[in-house]
């Protein structure tokens, strides 16, 4: 739990009874602290309070999961609790904890689950990744925008749309200029320019 330092906020991947999304989590004490908002993960803590939190450098496969787009991983049993987890990334199994509630920020209001994972089982064993580019975090705000701007355009809420679409166009213009070549860039481009259309 060491590699968490307290207060600040972590991009993984939970891993719940049947999905993948990605999570900020935030350590404190012997606890990693998230937040999730209705939807099949939701829904999988609420019946079956089981998680796997696995940390990735892949910011492909954070953006890919945020988008419900296809990855290419492999699943096994978990070692402590009775779900699956991604075969290959260090995790932290757990039981996990939550309370509902409704919050309300610029979007409007929101029903989340405030959760709590409690560790049951540790495998997070030295690893060699690819350090991540800087080019790369600005891939990985262009997914969170898309799915802001993806509730804005829902809840027809034009001025935030307009500002969370100027915050996608910036950050894809960096990504271009900081070397970043992967077409996920392309495509979130082509959802966000899209999403006005078929989200009435």
């Amino acid at each position: 739990m060491e590699i968490f330092k307290e207060g600040k906020v972590y991009e993984v991947l939970l891993a719940t009874k049947s999905n993948i999304t990605p999570v900020g989590v935030i350590r404190k004490d012997n606890r990693l602290n998230f937040r999730l908002f209705e939807g099949k993960s939701a829904n999988d803590i609420r019946n079956h309070p089981y998680g796997v939190i696995h940390i990735t450098w892949d910011v492909e496969l954070l953006v890919k999961t945020a988008l419900n787009l296809p990855v290419e991983v492999e699943f096994e049993d978990a070692n402590s609790i009775p779900i699956k987890k991604i075969k290959g990334l260090p995790s932290i199994e757990g039981r996990v904890e939550f309370l509902e509630r409704e919050i309300k920020d610029e979007l409007g209001k929101a029903h989340v689950l405030e959760c709590s994972l409690v560790p049951t089982y540790k495998d997070i064993r030295p690893m060699l990744f690819p350090p991540i580019s800087r080019a790369d975090f600005h891939l990985l705000e262009m997914g969170i925008y898309l799915t802001r701007l993806y509730v804005a355009t829902r809840s027809l809420n034009v001025r935030e749309s307009q500002k969370l679409y100027s915050k996608i166009w910036e950050s894809y213009q960096l990504y271009k200029k900081l070397g970043g070549e992967s077409k996920l860039a392309e495509k979130i481009m082509g959802f966000a320019i899209a999403a006005p259309r078929w989200n009435p």
